[in-house]
Parts: structure tokens; sequence; C-alpha cells
């Protein structure tokens, strides 16, 4: 069973950096392309990250790039998003998802970590 969980936001100023992290039971990630998806209040959920299985790929929406980086930790399973220089509009809640081999997201999903960021 996949449960994905993940961890890490909170309320910042613009400005400030927030770390995400998610953590799996059930599948490891080294098989796996993982992303980081957000849902943004009254919004559809929106690619924001992924990254390749080996973790020595990543590409990124054009909204957060060169301000967020994707990360992953095969050994423990954990995939993590540095987010800097954060702006009002990157407040949503953030989820990780295994991706296919298309990229695309499974349809698994865990509860999201809310980030707001005030001005």
């Amino acid at each position: 069973q996949v449960q994905l969980a993940e961890s890490g936001g909170g309320s910042v100023q613009a400005g400030g950096s927030l770390r995400l992290s998610c953590v799996n039971s059930g599948h490891t990630f080294a098989s796996y392309g993982m992303g980081w998806f957000r849902r943004p209040p009254g919004k559809e959920r929106e690619f924001v990250a992924r990254i390749s299985p080996s973790g020595r790929h990543a590409f990124y929406a054009d909204s957060v790039k060169g301000r967020f980086t994707i990360s992953k930790e095969n050994a423990v399973d954990r995939v993590y998003l540095q987010m800097n220089s954060l702006k009002p509009e990157d407040t949503a809640v953030y989820y990780c998802a295994f991706l296919s081999s298309t990229y695309q997201p499974y349809d698994y999903w865990g509860q999201g970590t809310q980030v707001t960021v005030s001005s």
C-alpha cells in the first residue's frame, strides 16, 4: 500500500524559505521519478517540479524556476522541495507524487502540506 506523507509547510513572509519533505511507505522511491504538485486556493492542482528516478535530472514549472529545488534521497525514500524567495502566489497545499515513465502522477496522494506566504 502506497502512503505518501508530506511535511514542512507553514506560514512565512514573502521572500522567506521553506523545505518540504515527502516520505513513503510501501514502495521505494528509487525506481520512480517523483514530483511535487500544488493546489492554490480555489484552483486546480498544478505541477511544480519533478525529478528522475536517479535524482540526476530535474524539471520545474516556469513559475518556480530558479527559486525551488527538488532533490531525492533514495537511500531513505525521501524527496524534498527547497523553496526560496517565496511569493504570495506560492500559497497552496503541496503534494508529492510518484510519476510514471511519461511523468504523469499516479493517483496516490497524501494529505499534503499547507504553505502560506504573506506579503
